[in-house]
């Protein structure tokens, strides 16, 4: 369920409320969001992996699957100071990055830098 009365647009930032935290995507088209999410491990939690290891996977996923029972919505924040890349250029640069392990640190290099980048050039 989304908080936002307007579907998102190729290239808007959806901003996914968990319980004690926001998780951050890029809506891509098609009901589908690329965003950083945990690697996966036998032995361990996926979230402790990702703490332990300071990696994270880039995934294209459907955003119904990624919101689950949370609420989100369109939240495409820096607009009002950064001027986001061409819908085009967006896409193909977050298309770039399916499937590959990249760095995670809460405070530095988390999902929310990930698709900032992505829209605006910089985390």
């Amino acid at each position: 369920m989304t908080e936002d009365s307007n579907y998102p647009n190729p290239g808007d930032l959806i901003e996914i409320k968990r319980s004690g935290y926001q998780h951050w995507a890029l809506y891509v088209g098609d009901g589908y969001v690329i965003h950083v999410t945990l690697l996966e491990a036998p032995s361990l939690s996926a979230s402790s992996v990702t703490v332990l290891t300071g990696k994270a996977k880039v995934k294209m996923e459907l955003l119904m699957k990624v919101v689950g029972n949370d609420t989100w919505r369109v939240n495409n924040k820096y607009d009002w100071d950064h001027v986001p890349l061409s819908v085009g250029e967006i896409i193909q640069r977050a298309e770039q990055w399916i499937g590959r392990v990249v760095p995670y640190g809460l405070f530095g290099s988390n999902c929310e830098h990930f698709v900032t980048m992505l829209r605006y050039g910089e985390g």
